[in-house]
């Protein structure tokens, strides 16, 4: 049986970034995913925001961003404390491995560290990216039942992650 991958989320620096910017997704995930180039400049311009880089072992397999408030990802505040998860991808070529689930059980377990008085985490999805959706009610977040129409891909699903 093959060994499942070692995957760990840490903060994109300068080392870092060269492999990232040769991450790519496919084409069809593009329009809900962005270029990482443009990704990454535009996290540089907004105050709270943590760019993160997944790695499989120390190759990066995919980037993140964390958003210090969840009002900057779905348009509204929340009764607790909340985070918000701007972007998620998966390089192409990793795509398929089960990596994604891994990543987003990292990325969870990370901010449980360095954001202990959070207590969710909000994401939005395009509803007509059904793989996503998928992946985030298989990664623990549930469908809040709300539609965000913000953005440059909406209607998305709201969708709610809970902190431990």
């Amino acid at each position: 049986m093959p060994e499942r991958p070692v995957i760990r989320v840490v903060p994109v620096d300068l080392e870092l970034r060269p492999a990232l910017l040769r991450l790519r997704v496919r084409p069809v995930q593009l329009d809900y995913v962005g270029a990482i180039d443009s990704l990454l400049a535009d996290a540089t311009l907004c105050p709270g925001s943590e760019s993160m880089a997944i790695l499989h072992g120390d190759t990066p397999v995919g980037y993140y961003r964390i958003e210090a408030n969840a009002r900057s990802v779905a348009g509204n505040d929340f009764k607790v404390p909340a985070l918000g998860l701007r972007t998620f991808l998966i390089d192409a070529h990793w795509q398929g491995r089960g990596i994604a689930t891994l990543a987003l059980t990292a990325l969870v377990a990370d901010l449980v560290k360095r954001h202990p008085i959070a207590r969710l985490l909000v994401r939005t999805v395009n509803r007509d990216n059904h793989a996503a959706l998928h992946l985030y009610l298989r990664a623990g977040f549930h469908d809040s039942g709300e539609l965000y129409h913000g953005g440059r891909s909406s209607p998305q699903h709201l969708l709610l992650r809970v902190l431990p």
